[in-house]
């Protein structure tokens, strides 16, 4: 602190010549643990109206004035000493009372606590709040209008962070007419109860951009969740999680929960698909649930997985009670995968009838929509980019040329990260936005057209990369199975690595 000796030369008005500078002598004292404390007592000068005045003998706190180079040497000369540039204002245009610099010393002290460094420093400020106001401002810019009129819902699962409502802004920011999302976190079991102001926002989200959850909204269930395991204590977890979610469905208008159907690793197939449909009845009845129609997913690999082959979701349908509350979502790369082509229109067509013929056309209610990165037949889920991967554009042109998929949701799960300029990984929503028109304008289009056969051109050459890359992986493990002599043999052959959009099914 500051200790006076001499009347304050702040307290005389100033007449346009200096008065006479008072003596002040000069110590400092500085110490490890503690503030610096600073006796001063040499030549200083308060200059004329207009002009700069020199290191006033004001009490200050030690937060701002630390940060002056006190020259002792030049003390002891009688010479003047002058505040740090760092510190000393361009301009002083007013002085009050003697103790007007100590407040807004005290001022900044108490606006920034944290602002000091152990050796006396004052670390510079942060403009952290125009930062993220200019990032949010980018975020909710519109990539794509949405089309009105179009036989197609489509879209994609977009994020729920910072509450369920933001998915509808998200949704109509891509362009989307239909969209997924996570009701809570899918990583973990506990999570907070669905806030009440986020329900309100969310009913009055859709009002105001005229969408209707009930036939667009398809959440996706929790990765923890496995509604096949017959251990006690996990089936109540899984159990719980499960109806939590279709709980939220109901209060939020959501008509379709889809979700993963489980594994078997803890029983046999059989078992399992019981046990998944005991669940399901017994959630069903629950009237916590209203009438959320429970929609499994097809999924890409055999072996323990449940759901893999059109006969395990049938057989699962076959002990449903009430069959009003079951469906099923084709996943376009998982039923690929697992050896469904839809490829050329004679295949689309076969792998249509051979759903209808065994699940039955009327359980279909959404799909999943997604090209992929490994070959057909392969048992691995790796997603790609519309008409970048192995099932290629023109599967896609038959599943939105297919009448009896118009009006159904089908959500875009593609791959969206990129690597920005700077080497950090980003996620572009815009990918959902084009690749949203690029379904949509396959409308109609003729196959043999140059405007076909260019884009077909262009999104394979984008592709070719990462397929060769998967094929090459593919084909490695396809010879060391041979050379084993386990080639199609076991569950062991058909076990593989979570795919690139999601995990494994994260039950054990």
């Amino acid at each position: 602190m500051l200790r006076r000796h001499s009347p304050d030369p702040l307290s005389t008005p100033s007449t346009g010549n200096p008065p006479e500078t008072a003596k002040v002598k000069t110590t400092v004292k500085r110490t490890v643990k503690k503030t610096v404390e600073t006796v001063v007592e040499t030549p200083v000068e308060v200059t004329g109206k207009g002009k700069k005045r020199k290191a006033a003998a004001t009490p200050t706190q030690p937060a701002k004035r630390a940060r002056k180079a006190v020259d002792t040497k030049a003390a002891a000369q009688g010479k003047d000493l002058e505040a740090s540039p760092e510190t000393t204002p361009k301009k002083v245009r007013k002085t009050k009372a003697k103790a007007s610099v100590a407040n807004k010393s005290a001022a900044n002290e108490s606006a920034s606590p944290n602002n000091e460094e152990p050796n006396g420093n004052v670390k510079p400020k942060t403009p952290v709040k125009r930062k993220t106001t200019s990032k949010k401002a980018v975020e909710t810019m519109p990539l794509a209008a949405r089309t009105v009129g179009s036989k197609l819902l489509v879209g994609a699962h977009v994020s729920a962070a910072g509450g369920v409502h933001n998915t509808i802004a998200n949704c109509v920011r891509i362009g989307g007419n239909a969209f997924a999302l996570f009701l809570k976190s899918q990583r973990k079991w506990n999570n907070p109860p669905l806030s009440e102001e986020h329900l309100t926002l969310f009913h009055g989200a859709c009002k105001t951009h005229k969408i209707e959850p009930s036939k667009t909204a398809v959440p996706h269930g929790s990765y923890l969740v496995n509604l096949a395991h017959t251990d006690a204590d996990r089936t109540t977890q899984a159990y719980d999680c499960f109806l939590d979610d279709l709980n939220r469905c109901h209060r939020l208008g959501i008509k379709l929960y889809n979700f993963h159907p489980g594994n078997s690793a803890s029983s046999t197939r059989e078992d399992a698909i019981a046990h998944i449909a005991s669940n399901l009845n017994r959630a069903h009845a629950n009237e916590t649930s209203g009438s959320v129609i429970t929609v499994l997913e097809t999924m890409a690999t055999l072996g323990n997985t449940v759901g893999g082959t059109f006969e395990d979701l049938a057989a699962i349908i076959a002990l449903i009670t009430d069959k009003s509350r079951v469906g099923i979502c084709i996943d376009t790369c998982h039923i690929f995968a697992a050896g469904y082509d839809l490829r050329s229109p004679e295949a689309f067509k076969a792998t249509m009838e051979k759903f209808d013929q065994t699940v039955g056309f009327k359980y279909l209610k959404a799909l999943h929509v997604n090209d992929s990165k490994a070959p057909f037949a392969s048992y691995r889920d790796l997603h790609a980019n519309i008409g970048t991967g192995f099932l290629g554009l023109r599967a896609f042109h038959n599943l939105v040329n297919e009448p009896r998929l118009w009006g159904l949701p089908m959500v875009l799960e593609t791959p969206i990260e990129v690597v920005t300029a700077n080497g950090k990984k980003s996620e572009d929503q815009g990918i959902y936005a084009r690749e949203i028109k690029l379904l949509e304008s396959l409308v109609g289009m003729d196959l043999e057209s140059k405007e076909f056969l260019d884009l077909e051109k262009d999104l394979q050459i984008q592709g070719a990369n990462e397929r060769d890359r998967v094929q090459d992986q593919v084909t490695r493990k396809e010879a060391k199975a041979v050379k084993g002599g386990q080639k199609g043999k076991g569950k062991k052959t058909k076990k593989v690595a979570p795919s690139d959009e999601e995990d494994s099914n994260g039950s054990e």
